[in-house]
């Protein structure tokens, strides 16, 4: 399967607000220890409360329970904004020897590996983050885009409704299955 010849600078910007609103400190209103909870009440939110209830989950998933793996964390995402993906991938390396049961670390440094073009090792990193957090509507969503940059649609449809059946007010996953879907045919897979 050979990479598609598009402009992958979209998808790349798409992958790095990903793991930049991922660092984003939950919101202070809830209980942001109790996931199940939060998610079910994201499948059934509106809008303005999805985006809430993604802050707390996004935060949630975000605390190691480690100091110094939240720092090498911080680190990555922060290297990730500067577009300096080789310092990401060292700082998210470290995390995940570090920390190999953080599945946010699995997902930043995936996020990181498609940024530097390095495919086969993001979807090796996103198969991981998922066996650990399967609910990590991001890292199908990250699925989803690998699959569309090696230009398999079929998959990357596949991937972005199984985002949408989590979050079913994720905007780039919205687009994303709204682009994709008059080009596969709009099938069930």
């Amino acid at each position: 399967m050979g990479i598609a010849r598009f402009n992958l600078k979209p998808i790349v910007a798409a992958a790095a607000v990903i793991v930049t609103f991922s660092g984003i400190a939950g919101a202070q209103e809830a209980d942001l220890t109790d996931e199940s909870a939060l998610l079910e009440a994201l499948a059934t939110a509106d809008p303005s409360e999805a985006r809430r209830i993604e802050r707390q989950l996004q935060g949630l998933w975000s605390k190691s329970g480690s100091a110094s793996a939240d720092l090498l964390l911080e680190r990555g995402r922060e290297a990730m904004e500067d577009n300096d993906t080789r310092l990401a991938i060292e700082h998210l390396t470290a995390l995940t020897d570090h920390a190999p049961e953080f599945a946010e670390g699995w997902h930043a440094r995936a996020s990181a590996f498609f940024g530097a073009d390095r495919y086969g090792l993001a979807l090796d990193d996103l198969q991981r983050a998922l066996a650990l957090n399967p609910h990590n509507y991001n890292a199908i969503y990250g699925l989803g885009l690998i699959f569309e940059a090696l230009d398999a649609p079929e998959l990357a449809l596949d991937a972005y409704r199984r985002a949408l059946a989590i979050h079913p007010h994720h905007e780039e996953v919205t687009k994303a299955v709204n682009r994709l879907e008059p080009r596969v045919g709009g099938q069930s897979l």
